[in-house]
């Protein structure tokens, strides 16, 4: 008992430097989620909470009885879960390949070019791909052209859009991401390389044999935790990049959201969208948590 009452002194220091984080989350994150009320009313700033009429489920009715609403969370679904696999295959490829490289020069020159895109907007990364992709002077068309053939609107294509999302979101994050397996690489005990080596295998049966299953208890614990994000397609990302030319394909719930909200001035509705993808992202955030714990042993405390 005294051990702990003295542990409890020693971290009060460090629980009072938590005391702004905490205010600030309480104030910006859940004192805001009272506002959810709304989703339930014929909600209009003029009127404000308690005015407002109860609408009892009749904004979720609305929403799903909205024509575009099942291909927006198809394409939510589909653009994540691309973004997902590509974050955990790009990654780890990358990190095995400078897990190679002997040349500390060269290896740290990849490193930060690499990483420099996440720490740039999607206002900035955004102009740099609609350049490049750019149809009449974009560096990708003018290669495709070089080649013979006819340019491509990947911006303005339904059939190109989402890949061009997921491929443009490796660019900016697989930098930063390899940091993690990187780290992963360190913990690998050596002494299990010199005993693949005493029994012949090349580096490639170093990688699958040694390497691979040193990793695999990170893999898995980012694996189960990306799944919180199978809702979350990228707003930023999305907003400043597609175009209603593009509705079809890239339209996802957050622009949506956005588009009801603020464009429409259909606050209720926009709330019940919000909502929904709330209630469903913990549920798949909380599953995530427990297949991490199951397979990966991790906890949060």
């Amino acid at each position: 008992m005294g051990g702990r009452l003295s542990r409890m002194k020693r971290n009060i220091p460090l629980h009072l430097m938590l005391i702004p984080g905490v205010i600030i989350v309480l104030i910006y994150c859940y004192i805001p989620m009272a506002g959810n009320i709304i989703a339930f009313q014929d909600f209009t700033p003029l009127m404000g909470y308690a005015k407002a009429e109860w609408v009892g489920l009749d904004n979720f009715q609305y929403m799903m009885d909205l024509p575009s609403f099942y291909q927006v969370v198809w394409n939510t679904i589909f653009i994540s879960i691309m973004k997902i696999v590509s974050g955990l295959v790009a990654p780890i490829t990358i990190a095995l390949m400078l897990n190679e490289v002997r040349k500390s020069v060269f290896k740290r020159y990849v490193q930060t070019i690499i990483y420099m895109p996440h720490f740039f907007s999607w206002v900035i990364l955004g102009g740099i791909v609609v350049d490049i992709l750019s149809p009449s002077e974009g560096i990708v068309n003018q290669i495709i052209k070089a080649f013979g053939f006819q340019p491509v609107s990947f911006l303005s294509d339904n059939k190109w859009f989402p890949y061009v999302m997921v491929l443009s979101n490796e660019w900016k994050e697989v930098g930063f991401s390899t940091i993690i397996y990187l780290a992963a690489l360190t913990s690998i005990d050596p002494t299990q390389y010199e005993a693949a080596i005493i029994d012949g295998a090349n580096r490639w049966k170093q990688t699958w044999h040694v390497t691979l299953p040193g990793i695999r208890p990170t893999i898995i614990l980012l694996a189960c935790l990306s799944l919180g994000n199978v809702l979350n397609g990228g707003f930023d990302q999305v907003f400043n990049l597609y175009s209603p030319v593009v509705y079809q394909s890239g339209d996802i719930l957050d622009t949506l959201v956005y588009r009801i909200g603020l464009v429409d001035n259909n606050y209720s509705v926009a709330t019940a969208v919000g909502l929904v993808k709330s209630v469903v992202s913990l549920v798949l955030i909380s599953a995530g948590y427990w297949l991490a714990y199951r397979f990966a042993k991790y906890r949060i405390f």
